[in-house]
């Protein structure tokens, strides 16, 4: 129930869940922004109404400050000429002073300059009723006045400036508000970006996972299924055909490999009875000519069941790639390989220069014999006749390095970059009448990789040609511990 819940909700595409995901990812930053013009609209509202109360509480109390002096200058100017209409001006401008100061009082309500303000006006507001001695007598009220107006307009600035450091310091909680919420939303959009990314590399992850399985032929444990978009679970199905698919490639080739090799050795096993029975003389004396066609029929049919040897080792080597390390005397195991060709490389004429050894080293013998066996065989094939076959040893910063060099035609520059691969013949032809597979050096490649080695074709100041083989220091599988390491070897003997 959980996994068809799970499948419900999972997106059908990988478009669908791009869209998806930058439409979840770009959310926190779109709540990011709309907060942040909030708060700027906000904050402009607050600077503008702030503004316009600021200019007209300002105009306010220098308005008073000029209605003052213009009540003080009719007063005076009554008190000398004794005109009505100055009296007049002097009740409007009062008058006009008292509605302005209420006004500034809802600004100052418990502004003790309010107060004082509040006596002085009751003081002059009768001033039009009294008798000119009087009259001038009251005019010293008026300095007070000023005075108490001019205090009046330096508290409204007080007031205006204290409001304005209020917006400041609302401002700055805004901007710390802004801050947190930017750093949060920007984390929680970068954390749904990483699951995104997650969500939509996992499968690539394990597709690559897959095809590099099906690449290095490493199958046996069963894939896990991929979840994901529908592009990538079609892929992978895909992946799972294109795997059965070279299954059965690699079955095929295998069982035909199987069924060639038998094939050929069934007849070829006649071929040398036959050859065999002839020179043993059962179908009686054979001439001198009739004995060298029966030793090139023999010859050739030996070379042949060399080659499918060679192609059965392949065919081994494709299907098992494991090795059993185990200390070794390389020199042991060389003098084995030479005996086998010991005919072969007297009909050369080669000279076989070697190493005494012991050299003890881990490896896997028949990887190692192979290698060894398929390096000589090519020098007899390509070398020179009568020429040198030289094999070397030595250890070298914790690594054993097998050369074998014999001397002849050097092997083109051409063909060297394409040496190991199988089936490739190069320019130059073996010596005899047949010619080769052209797996022999993909072989030996091949049983070098398995025990972590290399085989490549170096440079000899001497000899035309020389292979080298470099084996690390693998632990034993088995084997005696008392076994020494392996020690610099010269070719010094002669076999």
């Amino acid at each position: 129930m959980a996994t068809r819940v799970a499948r419900r909700w999972r997106p059908r595409s990988l478009l669908q869940l791009v869209l998806i995901a930058f439409v979840v990812v770009m959310l926190p930053l779109g709540v990011l922004m709309f907060q942040a013009g909030q708060a700027l609209s906000e904050l402009t509202r607050l600077a503008d109404i702030s503004a316009r109360q600021a200019v007209e509480e300002t105009r306010r109390a220098r308005t008073l400050g000029v209605l003052a002096l213009e009540m003080e200058r009719s007063a005076r100017q009554y008190a000398v000429l004794e005109q009505e209409s100055l009296l007049e001006i002097y009740a409007a401008r009062l008058e006009e002073y008292r509605q302005l100061l209420g006004r500034q009082q809802e600004l100052l309500p418990e502004a003790p300059v309010m107060v004082e303000l509040e006596a002085l006006l009751e003081r002059l507001s009768d001033l039009p009723g009294l008798e000119l001695a009087a009259f001038k007598d009251r005019l010293e009220a008026f300095p007070a006045l000023a005075e108490h107006t001019e205090a009046l307009r330096q508290a409204t600035n007080q007031r205006i400036d204290t409001r304005i450091d209020a917006i400041r310091e609302g401002a700055r909680g805004v901007q710390r508000q802004l801050w947190w919420q930017t750093g949060a939303l920007v984390s929680a959009s970068l954390v749904l970006m990483l699951l995104f990314s997650w969500l939509i590399i996992r499968p690539v992850r394990q597709l690559e996972r897959r095809i590099l399985g099906i690449g290095s032929g490493s199958r046996d444990a069963p894939p896990r299924p991929v979840q994901g978009p529908a592009e990538l679970i079609q892929l992978d199905e895909r992946l799972d055909w294109l795997a059965s698919r070279l299954d059965e490639l690699e079955a095929e080739k295998q069982r035909f490999l199987r069924h060639m090799s038998h094939e050929l050795k069934t007849p070829l096993a006649s071929v040398r009875e036959g050859s065999a029975l002839l020179g043993d003389g059962v179908a009686g004396k054979l001439t001198p000519q009739q004995q060298e066609i029966l030793e090139l029929i023999d010859g050739s049919g030996r070379e042949l069941q060399r080659l499918i040897e060679q192609l059965l080792d392949y065919n081994l080597l494709q299907q098992n790639r494991r090795v059993k390390i185990e200390r070794l005397d390389v020199a042991t195991l060389l003098h084995e390989v030479l005996a086998k060709h010991r005919l072969a490389l007297a009909n050369k004429g080669m000279r076989v220069e070697g190493f005494n050894g012991p050299v003890v080293w881990p490896l896997d013998r028949a990887a190692t014999e192979h290698i060894l066996d398929n390096l000589v065989s090519n020098a007899i094939a390509y070398g020179e006749d009568g020429g040198v076959l030289e094999i070397r040893a030595r250890q070298r910063r914790g690594r054993l390095e097998l050369e074998v060099a014999n001397s002849g035609e050097p092997i083109a520059e051409a063909d060297r970059p394409r040496l190991f691969e199988a089936f490739y013949q190069g320019g130059t032809r073996r010596k005899g009448p047949l010619k080769g597979s052209g797996i022999g050096l993909s072989v030996a490649a091949d049983c070098a990789r398995l025990q972590q080695g290399e085989l490549a074709l170096v440079t000899d100041p001497r000899l035309a040609v020389c292979f080298r083989l470099t084996l690390p220091h693998t632990a034993p599988s088995r084997g005696d511990p008392t076994d020494t390491p392996a020690e610099l070897a010269d070719p010094q003997a002669r076999s």
